[in-house]
Parts: C-alpha cells; sequence; structure tokens
C-alpha cells in the first residue's frame, strides 16, 4: 500500500508547471490533462512545425503546434476564469472538458500543418481528423473525453465554450497571432490578448465582447490581416509549400509505376494508397500518428539525389533553398503569359507538356479578416443590448475588412528570367 506522502508525491508529479516563452509560467491544472499531453498522439505535435515553410522567410519561425496547443490550454484557463468571475456558470467538469478540447484541437495536423493538408489523406481536413484521435484516445481514457468531444464538435448546449475554441474571436486565434509575431519579428501580429479575455461574457448562451473592449477587436482584426499577407501567406512561404505538394505528388507517381523510392515504412504506405476520407479506418490513424516533418525532410535530403531529374531537382530547391519566383497581382495571369512559361521550362528542362506542371504553378489565394456569415462578434453594451461589431467601429472600416481580398500567383523558375 502507498504510503500518503507517495501518493501525494505522484499527484503532484501530474501537476507540472511548464515555462513558456510568451505567457511564462503554465500549469497543468488536472491529472487527466497531465496524461493526455504525455500521450503519443500529443507528444508527436513536437515535430510538427507552427508555420510550414515560414521559417525560410523568417528564421526564427521555428515553434510547433506543440508549443501552440500549450499556449491555447493557457489562455482558455485565463478565459474560463474570467467567464466564472463574471458569473457565467460552468462547472469543473466543463471547465476541464473544454480545456482537453481547446488542447488537442490541432492534433489532427500532419506534417508541415496546413502545406500537406489533403495529400496524404484526402478530403480530410485537420479538424476532422483532430475528431478521430480524439475518439481513438477517448477509448483509452475511459470514456473521460465524451463532454470534449461533444464540445469541441459543437454538439454541447452551451454554445459559448464552442466559440473559445472555434469561432472569429477564439482561443485559437488569439495565441496563434500573439505566437507567431514573436517567433517571425512581425510586431503588427502583436495583439493584446490580456484585453480581449478580460472583456469576454456571455449574453443568451453566446460569447460577447464587453463595450470596452471595442478597440482591442478592431486591433485583433486588423492583425490578422496583415499576418495573413505578410507572413502567412507570404508569396516564398506560399511557394515553398506549393514545391512540397509537388515533391509528394511526384513521389506518388514514381512509386505507383514501381521506381524504387528511399523512404520509411510509414511515408510509404501513404505514398503507395490513395487515402480518402471513404476509405480511412483506425489502423490508418494509427500510421499517421506516426507521420512527422521528420519524416518528410529526410525522405526529400535523400530523394535529392535519385535519378529522377523532376524529383531531384524539386528536392534541391527545398534543401537549398532555392525557391521558385514568385509573383503576385490581383488579376488573374493571361493564359498566353502561362504558355510562354511552359514552352519555356520544356525547353529549359526537356521536360513534356505534363511534366512541365511540376514547375510552374499558377491560382489564387485570398484573404479575409472578418466573416459576417460565421458567428459574427457581438459586443455587449452595459444596457444589456448587443450589436455587430461592425455596426459601432469609428476607428475602422471593418465592412472593408469583411471583404476577401484575392491575389493571383504564378511561380516559375528563376532560372527562366
Amino acid at each position: 500500500m502507498l504510503k500518503l506522502s507517495e501518493i501525494i508525491l505522484k499527484t503532484q508529479n501530474k501537476l507540472k508547471i511548464i515555462n513558456d516563452p510568451i505567457y511564462g509560467f503554465i500549469t497543468i491544472p488536472s491529472e487527466l490533462i497531465f496524461d493526455i499531453i504525455e500521450h503519443p498522439y500529443f507528444q508527436r505535435l513536437r515535430r510538427i512545425t507552427q508555420m510550414g515553410f515560414s521559417h525560410l522567410v523568417y528564421p526564427g519561425a521555428q515553434h510547433t503546434r506543440f508549443q501552440h496547443a500549450l499556449g491555447c490550454l493557457f489562455l482558455m484557463q485565463k478565459a474560463l476564469q474570467t467567464l466564472k468571475f463574471k458569473g457565467v456558470k460552468i462547472t469543473k467538469k466543463e471547465e476541464e472538458s473544454t480545456l482537453i478540447a481547446i488542447l488537442l484541437h490541432d492534433i489532427g495536423h500532419g506534417p508541415f500543418s496546413h502545406a500537406l493538408e489533403n495529400s496524404l489523406i484526402e478530403g480530410l481536413s485537420h479538424e476532422s481528423l483532430s475528431v478521430e484521435f480524439m475518439k481513438n484516445m477517448n477509448k483509452q481514457f475511459e470514456g473521460k473525453l465524451d463532454l470534449a468531444i461533444e464540445i469541441f464538435s459543437g454538439q454541447y448546449h452551451k454554445t459559448f465554450l464552442n466559440q473559445l475554441i472555434s469561432g472569429q474571436l477564439d482561443i485559437d486565434r488569439l495565441d496563434y497571432l500573439k505566437r507567431d509575431s514573436f517567433y517571425t519579428g512581425v510586431a503588427e501580429g502583436n495583439i493584446n490578448s490580456d484585453r480581449l479575455i478580460a472583456m469576454l461574457n456571455v449574453k443568451n448562451n453566446t460569447l460577447v465582447i464587453e463595450e470596452k473592449g471595442v478597440y482591442s477587436v478592431e486591433k485583433f482584426l486588423l492583425a490578422r490581416r496583415l499576418m495573413y499577407w505578410q507572413v502567412y501567406l507570404h508569396k516564398a512561404g506560399l511557394g515553398a509549400e506549393l514545391i512540397l505538394i509537388n515533391i509528394l505528388r511526384r513521389a506518388k507517381e514514381l512509386v505507383r509505376k514501381d521506381v524504387e523510392l528511399n523512404s520509411n515504412k510509414i511515408l510509404n504506405y501513404f505514398l503507395k494508397h490513395n487515402i480518402s476520407e471513404e476509405k480511412f479506418e483506425t489502423d490508418i490513424l494509427e500510421c499517421f500518428a506516426q507521420l512527422d516533418d521528420y519524416d518528410i525532410i529526410s525522405a526529400i535530403k535523400e530523394w535529392q539525389n535519385h535519378e529522377d531529374f523532376i524529383l531531384s531537382k524539386l528536392c534541391k530547391m527545398i534543401i537549398d533553398r532555392k525557391l521558385l519566383r514568385v509573383k503576385l497581382k490581383k488579376k488573374a495571369f493571361s493564359g498566353s503569359k502561362i504558355e510562354k512559361l511552359r514552352i519555356k521550362i520544356q525547353n529549359k528542362y526537356n521536360t513534356t507538356k505534363e511534366d512541365s506542371n511540376y514547375f510552374l504553378y499558377h491560382g489564387s489565394t485570398s484573404n479575409q479578416a472578418y466573416n459576417y456569415d460565421y458567428q459574427q462578434i457581438m459586443i455587449l453594451y452595459k444596457n444589456g443590448k448587443t450589436k455587430e461589431i461592425s455596426q459601432i467601429s469609428d476607428q475602422l472600416n471593418l465592412k472593408t475588412l469583411a471583404q476577401p481580398v484575392i491575389k493571383f500567383y504564378i511561380c516559375y523558375p528563376k532560372e527562366l528570367v
């Protein structure tokens, strides 16, 4: 039988404190949450970069989904404490389950986060994969994640708990804007998360911001827009991610033609098989759980010396950071412009028209800081009435921020210039 001192020590060992460069000390609030953090599914997030290939533009952007998830845990604790202080009824079980939901909200991300979404498993978003991971973990934790899954999926009757996890002013965005701003050095994204959380409240089961927080919301929306154009949609980062997507596409093509490619067993499985939502099973989830950035990078390092010119060339672009030239503009590039570049690529690399697509990418990308059609940000007045943020903002034209800005891109080898 364990002595009382040993029982206390065992409990204390699970109530850890983690030092975070953004917020300082983060406390793990329960043994269940500690065990979830220790789970191999969650530990995998240490090996998934938060920002894909943004480090090729901003060298400091090497942080991981693991750090982001812990940051979200910290901010969610503050948000729930704020709401309870203001009289919002939240039980201990609801509090713990909401913390678990935000902790696991990104657990479905694959290698390089958004960069390879749909490249390895078609038709399943990282949110859907997160639910699959949670369901699998729930079996291992004997149903203790039931409520967390319900809250995460938006099926729980207290809607505001889901809005804290997935909304236009959610804990996820509050952390990634501040964290990504810190690691990239782009000061425009440094929002005042403390102020925004202090202004949170609930009205009619809906998350609202108190009137005094209007200007902080405006700053948040503007910061989000600027971070997308300066960081998340930076043309060099965009070009690098497109190269990565095409490396995997070429590798799949070669493997299915029985060309030998050196890669580990797990990555090779995803190269050989077309996996879609309809074919998704628990065994595939277990395989996916073993994939991370290291698998992709080690394969790219190996493939840069492959005899296939296309695969080798694309891999060297990433390893040596010899990226494509990327142009952005407001109007779509003409067909004649694209065709001229295609012919140049065919002549330069002696490739077919079809294979030239591995070096020539064109399309569009968009940025919308605020979406009227999805969980509007509501401002709570002292008299109890609420108004949508754009109706009262006097500092910024939020209607302009709500309009999607679309930019068209074209990427091609710099050697053609």
